[in-house]
């Protein structure tokens, strides 16, 4: 049996049995890094940002630039109702001297006719189902965003990828959860025989903890009045009624009052 066969058959299991914290720790083993020369050693002073422009990504960005001596940023437009991040994010990124580019995936768009964010016909679901994900769910949104970053990232000889995706405080997107990440991860080191790290800074953090954490990168302010968290696209504190700018302004409030204490 060829090796390469052998070790997708073990990837396959690691994914079946990821419940169990001997699969966790198999998974950290085969998504991590292995240093083999100089060379590789310079990679990993490098990272990509998937950047929105948002109160997540732009902790996540100088998050990146406090641990890593280049950081480069990766914006994509997939058919969302409006393309104000886009400039939001633009601007955020110049002003923090971080090159960046935008990437258009808009055929997202096109493939599922029920998400309220990507078809203004959709009202929006202001509360989670019970039953299922909100309408603002995109699907695949997370893995096509990271699969076309790692393209992007291999080319400029990158091999950290930085998202903001959390599974603390979030509407039950399954491609928000750290086993999907450690899948890609693996995944996405076996298509292209490299050795990528997928950082997720904010994963184990809610709301109030991501602003903790901007706080402590000394971005409090920025975050608070620049970003455009809302999806209605309105920047800032946002539209104060939409599912976004609920979890923001709750975990706002959250970490100033535990702040004061």
């Amino acid at each position: 049996m060829p090796p390469n066969f052998q070790f997708s058959i073990l990837n396959f299991q690691l994914i079946k049995y990821l419940c169990s914290e001997k699969e966790r720790f198999l998974f950290r083993v085969l998504a991590k890094p292995r240093t083999k020369n100089k060379k590789d050693m310079k990679h990993q002073e490098a990272a990509l940002v998937c950047f929105s422009g948002g109160q997540d990504s732009t902790t996540c960005l100088f998050w990146a630039k406090k641990h890593f001596s280049r950081v480069e940023a990766v914006c994509f437009t997939y058919g969302q109702k409006h393309s104000l991040e886009i400039e939001v994010a633009r601007k955020i990124a110049a002003d923090a001297h971080v090159p960046f580019q935008v990437l258009d995936v808009s055929l997202i768009s096109q493939l599922d006719a029920n998400c309220s964010l990507t078809h203004t016909d959709i009202a929006m679901d202001q509360e989670k189902p019970a039953d299922s994900y909100p309408n603002t769910f995109v699907p695949g949104r997370n893995m096509v965003f990271l699969t076309f970053a790692a393209i992007l990232a291999r080319s400029k000889g990158i091999f950290n990828l930085v998202t903001g995706v959390s599974e603390a405080d979030y509407s039950g997107y399954p491609d928000c959860r750290d086993t999907f990440v450690r899948s890609l991860n693996v995944t996405l080191n076996l298509a292209m025989d490299e050795q990528f790290v997928i950082h997720t800074p904010l994963m184990n953090r809610d709301k109030s903890e991501v602003w903790e954490l901007s706080d402590q990168l000394g971005i409090f302010d920025l975050v608070q009045t620049q970003t455009l968290t809302c999806y209605n696209g309105v920047i800032a504190e946002g539209c104060g009624h939409c599912p976004a700018c609920k979890l923001r302004n709750e975990g706002l409030k959250k970490y100033m009052e535990r702040k004061g204490k």
